[in-house]
């Protein structure tokens, strides 16, 4: 009832605005008519949507922050209750809750915890991935990683080559680009504007006065023979030889060339290594200068995170699990997994389901998605899973991983506060 209560309050707010700028918009047309240097608001956002096929057919109306920090408590508060039926909900921070739920599919029973972060009601949280190494090739169990930035809670977060600790898919952390997309698979940008959703590809390139060349990816285990990788220290001290008839080019932070070699190539400090077939660097194997633009598609430019995953489990509110597309049929079946989602109102959502054992079976990708729709999310997508699933809370792996613990991971999904971090 009382967020009902609230929700007319801002109903009468919203609508005592609208009358205000419609009296705005009818006094401003005088104004305009007399002053040609005066431009129309229609005009503004035909100039913001120049490069878009669609021109907005009307001026958006700015969201209006109808909650005070009490009245947003008192929200999220009953949205939980709502949200998790049965459930055990416990503050674990300001913004942070930890739910334990027992439900049954089928008869069948599966162990359920969930973090649950709000932002509006703690803007000093941070939510983001983080290495078990700065080389990329190490695996350090959750604890261990949970510990570097004093998390609050983390989940096991990207694929990975379980031979190196390489992640598989991309990963950027406080901007910069660890590795690249595998398969096209979905991904999640956080920033501080809250989170977006969307398959993400690499956009990038070397150039020289002459040339362009397009990169396929980096940091990322060669698939195709053809492909153009780029190595840089966070793969190690080395990068791998090129394929057959294949060349390397180690290029300095100035973007000068300092060697030519057709074998495992030192990675120059601060620079990078570009490998490849050698008839396509052949013509920039004279250049004096190479620059190095690294982009990736969609280009989110206002997101400080990306962490990789796959399947798609909800996609603009609709259960969508692309298991084929992104080339994920061997994880199909019921198994522990590991999701994270957000909601229309900002909240972000991460998940653990026990599985392999009697007291909790897990579940499908099917399963999980409608879970995940039933919890609110809008969009949601399926993380590592099976032997790598485990969540950490407060100092505690909390689900029922095979080992003990958790198995040692490449990296992990942690939530941090960012003023305790900066004091440390």
């Amino acid at each position: 009832m009382l967020y009902e209560h609230h929700k007319n309050i801002g109903k009468i707010i919203n609508n005592s605005l609208y009358f205000t700028v419609l009296l705005a918009i009818f006094s401003s047309q005088n104004m305009m008519s007399q002053n040609p240097m005066y431009v129309h608001a229609t005009e503004i956002h035909k100039i913001s949507y120049a490069n878009s096929a669609i021109l907005p057919q009307e001026t958006p109306v700015p969201d209006v922050q109808t909650f005070s920090l009490t009245e947003e408590k008192q929200r999220w508060e009953a949205m939980l209750r709502q949200r998790y039926k049965n459930g055990s909900i416990k503050t674990v921070a300001e913004g942070v809750k930890h739910i334990r739920m027992l439900k049954y599919i089928n008869s069948r029973p599966i162990k359920i915890n969930i973090v649950e972060i709000n932002t509006k009601v703690n803007p000093n949280l941070e939510i983001a991935p983080q290495l078990a190494s700065k080389n990329l090739k190490r695996r350090a169990t959750i604890r261990t990683i949970a510990q570097k930035n004093n998390s609050i809670a983390a989940i096991n977060g990207t694929y990975f080559k379980p031979q190196t600790g390489v992640p598989l898919g991309t990963l950027m952390i406080d901007r910069k680009l660890y590795t690249g997309p595998m398969h096209n698979r979905v991904a999640m940008g956080i920033g501080e504007n809250g989170y977006k959703m969307a398959k993400v590809q690499f956009d990038s390139r070397i150039k020289s006065k002459d040339n362009i060349l397009k990169i396929d990816n980096i940091n990322q285990p060669r698939m195709l023979s053809t492909y153009i990788l780029m190595y840089t220290t966070d793969w190690g001290l080395e990068a791998p030889p090129p394929p057959k008839y294949g060349a390397n080019l180690a290029i300095n932070k100035e973007g000068k060339i300092v060697s030519l070699n057709f074998g495992s190539t030192t990675i120059p400090h601060e620079g990078y290594v570009i490998s490849g077939p050698k008839a396509k660097l052949e013509p920039f194997f004279n250049a004096k200068k190479i620059e190095l633009d690294i982009k990736t598609n969609p280009n989110w430019e206002d997101v400080e995170h990306i962490i990789s995953g796959g399947p798609y489990l909800v996609k603009d509110g609709a259960i969508y699990v692309d298991v084929t597309d992104q080339k994920l049929g061997s994880i199909t079946g019921r198994n522990p997994r590991t999701a994270i989602g957000y909601t229309e109102n900002g909240e972000f959502i991460m998940i653990t389901i026990d599985g392999r054992e009697h007291a909790s079976v897990g579940v499908t990708l099917t399963q999980l998605a409608h879970l995940m729709k039933d919890f609110g999310c809008i969009n949601a997508m399926n993380l590592d899973g099976g032997g790598s699933t485990v969540m950490y809370v407060q100092g505690q792996v909390v689900n029922s991983p095979a080992q003990k613990g958790g198995i040692p991971i490449s990296n992990a999904l942690t939530v941090y506060d960012k003023t305790s971090v900066a004091t440390r």
